[in-house]
């Protein structure tokens, strides 16, 4: 079971889902706590108090609440409120920019929701040589995702059949040939490491980075090759060797699937009961197949779904699913011989020329795949589309293909059926892509790298902070209906609005220092203010995957130091067109004014329709996306 203080870390990290989404402020700057007294004075009566009237004008159209009774709630239920209690308003949880989940529905279908899903989650770093952990399934958890990726490989014959022969010497004999192994292949690994990180840095000084790869691939094919028969390799004996977890054909550090298995069962519902997806990519042998199989059952004993209560006429929804495993690995028919299997589609960033023979998925594991089974992709009439448990995985740049060229195919399928995306192979630092556009076609599972806090990860908190890891989608976005009837002659139409915003800037507290400035001297911070809205079907740049609009990014002007007097610049974005609030979001970012790039120092993301008005507190994040004392003043507006 995680320890309270790695649960404590984890929340603390950017990711959504894993802590109530509000925060409090925990002691005011001397600029903040100026502008609150001339507001709450500005106000008050002769002796200095807020009548109920003035309550209630406050809290209803200032600050956007609905209710007499969520007025009273929030200035303390007295009939005349003074300074300190409005001060302690200010400092709470209920003047947070981001405000609560009101109800949320766990009855529709399970492809009726956004799912918060990580890519290659056991990796540490980079998708070439960062080690793979336990301890990264353990942190995601924590932060709330409910998609976790496993690449699984045979495990090391060698060490197996070794740990067999040393059973016959003597333990000082066995420590030292295994010590004398062990250095020699860290020394190997270190000599290809190096070599692969001196070509990797001078190809990246050079050339682009569809060159970079190509050259990167065709050194590797050597070493590919002793891998293929490496893994390829099987044995009619008994062995103990079980299953690893790496990026395969890369200098990634390999981990135990047991252990892996365990580091789920242990953290899989500590923070949300909603159902975690585990998604296999599987290069094993039959043999080592069946081990998976017998490891999952044993490990995940009492939450694995091994089969459906009924006959599958439709997906079972969350809240059927609670506190349960499902397995999402290649689907294979009843009765298909192993030589008819077709073979899974690899993801992995593999050199060219040196290809691994792909795995076989046989029947025992293939049965694991209850609701999410995994289909290759040909079109969107092939006789599996239409099958509630299939699960079509889709690259970056083919979705983007489709989502430009095939638009009502992808997005009509994406209202029954799952779809997941993942980030595409030159993304080989780890970056994520931009999963606005991806949700905005509907699907469900945007599989992103939760080891890089940039803009993706950034929006990805904004979905789904404060949630289970489970977000219903928007209208027009899922079936009519909850039942399983067929509702496609129902048409569902999607609200779209037009939105005009402003902000007034009053005062920043406690700005973290970007990572490169030692002292608050040399930092000049500026806000900077995106609105990202809901990508349309031209509006994505290939070249970078991100979606650009660039009227909806305003800034303030630069100021000095962490603690600074905003001076109530005001910034507005107005008439912005065809919004789809579930699926907008205003980001801030703080930024160093410097020469060249500006380089980050905090930033906070919202949900549009979970942005509050009124007066209210920005609450920071880090670079690495961890919570600060952090925050902003500002006064949030929506134009008329």
């Amino acid at each position: 079971m995680a320890t309270s203080d790695e649960a404590a870390n984890a929340s603390l990290q950017s990711g959504g889902g894993s802590v109530p989404a509000q925060r409090t402020v925990k002691a005011l700057s001397s600029t903040s706590l100026a502008y609150l007294k001339r507001l709450f004075e500005s106000h008050a009566t002769p002796e200095g108090k807020w009548t109920s009237d003035q309550v209630r004008v406050f809290s209803q159209k200032t600050q956007g609440n609905a209710t007499m009774a969520a007025a009273s709630d929030e200035l303390l239920n007295v009939p005349d409120v003074d300074l300190n209690a409005f001060l302690a308003y200010m400092t709470s949880s209920k003047s947070d920019a981001i405000l609560p989940i009101k109800n949320e529905d766990f009855s529709w279908p399970l492809a009726s929701y956004y799912i918060s899903s990580s890519h290659n989650t056991y990796l540490t770093g980079n998708q070439l040589s960062s080690d793979s952990t336990t301890g990264a399934y353990t942190n995601v958890l924590l932060r709330g995702c409910r998609c976790v990726e496993i690449d699984v490989w045979d495990g090391d014959e060698s060490d197996a059949e070794t740990s067999s022969s040393e059973s016959e010497t003597s333990d000082d004999e066995a420590a030292a040939k295994k010590a004398a192994r062990k250095k020699q292949k860290k020394e190997n690994k270190d000599k290809a490491k190096s070599s692969w990180g001196d070509q990797l840095k001078n190809k990246m000084e050079k050339i682009n980075i569809s060159k970079k790869i190509e050259k990167m691939e065709e050194k590797a094919t050597e070493k590919v090759a002793e891998l293929e028969e490496a893994v390829s390799r099987k044995s009619d004996s008994p062995s103990t060797a079980e299953p690893r977890v790496l990026h395969g054909h890369t200098l990634t550090k390999d981990v135990s699937f047991r252990d892996v298995c365990v580091a789920i069962r242990e953290s899989a519902f500590v923070v949300s009961e909603m159902p975690l997806i585990v998604s296999l990519e599987v290069h094993c042998s039959p043999k080592q197949q069946i081990a998976m199989v017998d490891i999952m059952k044993e490990v995940w004993d009492g939450l694995l779904v091994t089969s459906p209560e009924s006959d599958i006429e439709a997906l079972p929804s969350p809240h059927d699913l609670r506190r349960k495993i499902l397995i999402k690995t290649k689907h294979v028919p009843a009765g298909t011989p192993l030589d008819k299997v077709d073979t899974i589609r690899s993801e992995q960033v593999v050199p060219t020329g040196a290809q691994s023979k792909p795995a076989k998925t046989i029947q025992e594991l293939a049965r694991l795949a209850v609701y999410t089974q995994g289909v290759t992709f040909k079109n969107w009439t092939q006789p599996e589309a239409t099958m509630p448990t299939h699960m079509f995985s889709i690259s970056e740049k083919k979705f983007i293909e489709y989502h430009e060229k095939q638009w009502e195919a992808l997005f009509n399928h994406n209202k029954r059926y799952f779809l997941r995306a993942y980030p595409a192979g030159f993304r080989i630092g780890s970056s994520n892509l931009n999963p606005s556009i991806f949700w905005g076609g509907g699907a469900q599972i945007i599989a992103l790298n939760w080891q890089e806090t940039d803009e993706g990860m950034m929006l990805n908190e904004g979905m789904f902070v404060g949630t289970s890891g489970y977000v219903l989608k928007p209208e027009g976005y899922r079936p009519a209906l909850t039942s399983k009837e067929n509702d496609a002659s129902k048409s569902t139409t999607i609200t779209r609005t037009p939105v005009s915003l402003a902000f007034t800037f009053f005062s920043a507290q406690n700005i973290p220092l970007p990572p490169s400035e030692k002292s608050a001297k040399g930092f000049k911070p500026y806000v900077k203010v995106e609105l990202h809205v809901e990508g349309s079907k031209n509006s994505y740049a290939e070249s970078d995957g991100y979606v650009h609009g660039s009227e909806y990014k305003v800034r303030t002007k630069t100021y000095k130091g962490c603690d600074v007097d905003l001076g109530a610049e005001k910034l507005e974005f107005k008439g912005v067109p065809g919004v789809v609030e579930e699926l907008t979001f205003v980001r801030f970012t703080i930024r160093d004014d410097e020469i060249g790039r500006d380089e980050l120092a905090a930033w906070a993301c919202v949900r549009l329709d979970r942005l509050g008005q009124g007066y209210r507190f920005v609450h920071l994040r880090n670079t690495k996306g961890a919570a600060t004392d952090g925050a902003l003043l500002v006064k949030i507006e929506r134009l008329v």
